[in-house]
């Protein structure tokens, strides 16, 4: 299998087959990213042959004798058809309708029992395909994109570069459900800064409200020296929250959210784990979380997150 760099996938994918089609960024100007900055380059698409040729691999590993051996000798599941494909890179949904549909056609064609296709997506992303574009990519499979909003406040996300405002998040996953392709957000508690996290919760849960998220995965902000961030917090333009300040946003955008959906803490920049179908289990959640922001938690908070060497 052709890959590029540190892989990064969400933690609901691990069962889907990683499939290369681009490496790297289009955008790669968000303040807080360093994912992809072991990349000699910017944004690369992968070459048609080598797509074709990972498939090939990928159809073969099934009916491979020593996968299956390997397996059963390790007290894991014995291989089995592939049932869905995460495209890997940043952002794969901005390549263009016709790439997509082509490498879609691949998959077909090479892992026929492949039931869905997913990937990272920008908010912008979607706005480049038409809504004919969008239905006919549903039909392809794919569904279930993985979408990095942050947050639903302007101030925030005006500030860390990320592209668009809150309003450009409701429009096009508003077209993304009426053309039938489920998605999941991203959030980053801390994103707006010390002292404004309540107040970004609150604006987050007022554009989700009006959005259609399968999950909302929420990770926890964690700068690190090669960061731009890092730049603009040495320059004093802008203060890291403190731990109970993230959690506390976390909370309230538990608090807040009035659609059905899966929320969850995913990842290692979380220190507290939270699992859960809003709203039925709200109240669990928020009480974990009231738990854990009791201020004699603070210093060993701030202690896992310096030693959180990489996400």
């Amino acid at each position: 299998m052709h890959f590029t760099g540190t892989i990064w996938r969400p933690p609901y994918e691990a069962e889907s087959l990683l499939l290369e089609v681009t490496a790297g960024c289009t955008h790669h100007k968000c303040k807080f990213c360093t994912l992809y900055h072991d990349l000699p380059f910017r944004f690369r698409l992968s070459p048609l042959r080598d797509i074709e040729a990972d498939l090939q691999e990928a159809q073969l590993y099934a009916a491979d004798p020593i996968a299956k051996l390997s397996a059963r000798l390790q007290g894991l599941p014995e291989p089995d058809s592939v049932k869905r494909v995460f495209l890997v890179g940043a952002n794969p949904f901005v390549l263009h309708f016709r790439r997509l549909k082509e490498i879609a056609e691949l998959i077909r064609r090479y892992l026929p029992a492949c039931e869905s296709i997913g990937c990272f997506a920008r908010v912008t992303d979607v706005g480049l395909k038409t809504d004919g574009e969008l239905s006919e990519l549903r039909e392809l499979g794919f569904d279930g994109l993985s979408i990095g909003v942050e947050s639903g406040s302007d101030a925030a996300l005006a500030f860390m570069n990320k592209g668009y405002l809150s309003g450009e998040i409701i429009r096009q996953t508003a077209r993304l459900d009426r053309a039938g392709i489920a998605y999941c957000f991203m959030y980053l508690a801390g994103l707006a800064g010390a002292g404004r996290c309540r107040e970004a919760a609150l604006e987050s849960a007022a554009v989700f409200n009006r959005t259609h998220p399968r999950l909302i995965g929420s990770s926890m902000l964690t700068v690190y020296p090669e960061s731009e961030l890092f730049q603009e917090i040495q320059a004093g333009n802008w203060r890291e929250a403190g731990e109970l300040e993230k959690l506390e946003e976390v909370q309230t955008l538990i608090e807040h959210l009035e659609i059905p959906v899966q929320f969850a803490t995913l990842g290692a920049s979380n220190a507290v784990l939270v699992q859960g179908l809003l709203p039925g289990d709200r109240e669990k959640l928020a009480a974990r979380l009231e738990k854990e922001r009791s201020p004699e938690h603070e210093a060993a908070l701030e202690q896992y997150r310096k030693n959180l060497k990489h996400l």
